[in-house]
């Protein structure tokens, strides 16, 4: 029987406007979890119209559009998304104004996309992750203001939609963002917003205007008690002034929560810090219950009027109720079943996971001999530690199964406990010695001088925790694993064909294979000219194939090819290049015959006789200084016809000795074996 657990204490709200409104609220400890909540208090609180609850993690994970959204307000450090003031398109270009906060902020943290961390360079562009880069261009910017009393517009908001967004637009006071998102091509269109329009969140941290009663100065801040100060002095909670708080309470209560804890793995943590965010409309007491419970703080009234806080440590008590001032005693040993707990649940916000909520190591064990679950849960938004929430979970534990206490004793004005958080019990043989933490709105009747309460017995080890022993292990949060995109293709390879074609000569096409890894996969070869290219052609394959055939391609003519894969209108990456040469005549002529050369003043004349080949179309004269073709020089392509004598006289040679050699070849530059010519002399 899962059960939820109530937040701890009581906490100051207001219904209007007056300190007085706020003050009507008896400030207890935690009467409202164990039933002692006073009628003047529920019956202020019902008079409340419904009001929005604290948000979780999760409801601020996308960007809220509706006409006039309530301020959202940020205390420590929070990821989330925002409110739309603007989103407008101009030139196929998006332009989004969001807000995060109705306050001054510290600054953004870290800025996401669809819960992709981004990197921004200096002009606010988002250069990773680089799919956003398209064309060697970033395609998506953001800039950001962070609330100062005096804002300054966007400018280029300003000056792409002037007649609806002028300079007096500044958001004075807003913390926002401007995103612009430009349009690509269909082409390219998925490769660059796999998820369709960038949906903005932010890592934040939050108002920057928190009082320090230590140093006397505001500034951004986590610690819990110093954030309930504010929220008690803010008009989105009690509405009261600082002259209203008992600061010496405040001051020890800040120093608590930035006291040193060691967690699970040995290292160093505050005890008491958090974050979270609210809306101005939210519940006011909600709000004040959340932190109170993520500190364990009591906030309550003083004799002289001011608010004052019990700090979430033990301090021993300085009033002992002995048997000869109690009156009546009620001991209830709480061992019902249906009362106590087997184990303590908790759930936390988890900056490890982007700040969602998760669940924390059980406390106990929800099943000792028995089959029945019986386990409390301890949930709190503000709380942004493993060791943190594990230590509330102890705290719950404790308190749900301690034995319980009901005592009205006679009353000494000086010795009132109506304002301590533990009083001491000395009554043999019921409770020989205890320490009794107070639960419930003290009642003091001045007509019999007598003073009655409620609590529970609780160790004066409270507050101890040993996390190597106690904290357990968190289960592994959720790794969010960025888009890998259409796989680039394995194996590319093109090879040069020939067909016969109409006239029944021959044409040459590239045939390119790949390895085929899915059948939810297409292909796309493309090819151009390595030089003097009119720009690339392309083929797409069909499915479940492994191979594409470009177009005819020129004979003779070098291209390169490169293929990409499709799937869903996404595309790969392209391949490497790989360059072929057009062929649409693979077999060589045959050899020319008769030849011969001669040497003279700066030439050498060759003949030759042209092979009985019908594919022959013309010879290559080559020279050299030495018997071989392995580095010789072309001087000269003679065309003629076949079965038939040619020459060629090629001048300007440099007096030497060369070696020539004469070449025959088909229309697409095939060669025969070359035919040596012998030594010939230059003069």
């Amino acid at each position: 029987m899962p059960q939820t657990l109530g937040l701890l204490p009581l906490i100051v709200s207001s219904l209007g406007t007056t300190v007085a409104a706020a003050n009507a609220l008896y400030l207890g400890t935690a009467a409202l979890l164990y039933g002692g909540i006073f009628a003047g208090a529920t019956f202020l609180s019902k008079a409340l119209a419904p009001k929005p609850s604290v948000p979780k993690p999760e409801d601020g994970t996308y960007n809220l559009k509706q006409s006039v959204p309530s301020l959202p307000i940020i205390l420590g450090r929070v990821k989330k998304a925002g409110d739309y003031a603007f989103l407008e398109e101009f030139g196929g270009v998006a332009y989004h104004i969001t807000i995060h906060a109705g306050h001054r902020i510290q600054g953004y943290v870290q800025h996401y996309l669809h819960d992709e961390a981004c990197v921004l360079d200096g002009a606010g562009n988002v250069i990773s992750p680089d799919h956003f880069t398209v064309a060697g261009q970033p395609r998506v910017s953001i800039h950001t203001r962070t609330g100062a009393a005096i804002g300054v517009p966007y400018p280029d908001i300003v000056s792409v939609f002037p007649s609806i967004w002028g300079n007096d637009f500044r958001g004075d006071g807003l913390a926002s963002i401007r995103m612009v998102c430009e349009t690509v091509s269909s082409e390219d269109y998925l490769n660059a917003y796999p998820n369709q329009m960038p949906e903005h969140s932010a890592v934040i941290d939050g108002h920057a205007e928190i009082y320090d009663p230590r140093t006397g100065t505001s500034g951004f801040t986590t610690n819990l008690a110093l954030l309930r100060l504010w929220h008690l002095t803010s008009p989105y909670g009690g509405k009261m002034s600082l002259s209203d708080m008992y600061m010496p309470d405040w001051i020890n209560a800040a120093n608590v929560c930035a006291q040193t804890v060691i967690n699970r793995s040995g290292g160093s943590e505050f005890r008491y810090l958090g974050g979270f965010w609210f809306r101005a409309d939210s519940d006011p007491i909600e709000v004040g219950r959340t932190m109170d419970q993520a500190a364990d703080m009591v906030v309550y009234e003083r004799p002289d009027g001011k608010i004052g806080v019990h700090a979430g440590e033990y301090v021993a008590p300085t009033i002992t109720l002995t048997a000869a001032e109690i009156i009546s005693f009620g001991l209830n040993a709480n061992v019902d079943p249906s009362t106590t707990v087997l184990a303590v649940r908790g759930r936390y916000t988890d900056p490890t996971d982007l700040y969602n909520t998760n669940d924390a190591a059980i406390y106990g064990n929800p099943y000792i001999g028995e089959d029945t679950e019986r386990t409390m849960t301890v949930e709190n938004v503000a709380v942004q530690s493993h060791n943190h929430i594990q230590r509330l979970q102890k705290l719950a534990y404790i308190r749900r199964n301690g034995a319980r206490v009901t005592i009205t004793a006679h009353y000494d004005p000086d010795n009132d406990i109506s304002y301590s958080r533990f009083v001491r019990i000395q009554y043999a043989p019921k409770l020989p010695v205890g320490i009794v933490e107070i639960t419930s709105k003290v009642t003091i009747s001045l007509s019999d001088m007598t003073v009655s309460f409620s609590g529970i017995v609780v160790p004066s080890g409270l507050y101890d925790f040993n996390a190597a022993t106690e904290e357990g292990t968190p289960g592994n949060a959720v790794v969010i694993l960025p888009p890998a995109g259409v796989p680039v293709p394995t194996g590319f390879s093109v090879v040069i064909q020939n067909e016969v074609v109409s006239g029944g000569s021959t044409a040459a096409y590239a045939l390119a294979t790949w390895t085929n890894v899915s059948d939810a996969l297409t292909y796309e070869l493309e090819w151009e000219k390595t030089s003097g290219s009119t720009g690339p052609q392309k083929a797409v394959s069909g499915v479940n194939v492994s191979q594409v055939r470009s177009a005819y391609l020129a004979d003779g003519v070098q291209y390169k090819f490169r293929l990409r894969a499709w799937s869903s209108g996404a595309s790969s990456d392209w391949t490497a290049y790989d360059t072929r040469t057009a062929t649409a005549d693979p077999t060589p002529p045959g050899v020319a015959t008769g030849v011969s050369a001669t040497g003279g003043v700066g030439q050498i004349a060759f003949n030759w006789t042209a092979p009985n080949s019908a594919n022959y179309v013309a010879a290559r004269i080559y020279t050299n200084s030495t018997n071989t073709m392995t580095g010789a020089t072309l001087r000269a392509t003679e065309y003629g016809p076949p079965s038939s004598a040619d020459s060629r006289t090629i001048t300007g040679l440099a007096a030497g000795t060369y070696f020539g050699f004469v070449e025959a070849i088909n229309a697409s530059g095939t060669p025969a074996t070359a035919v040596a010519t012998g030594s010939k002399t230059v003069t």
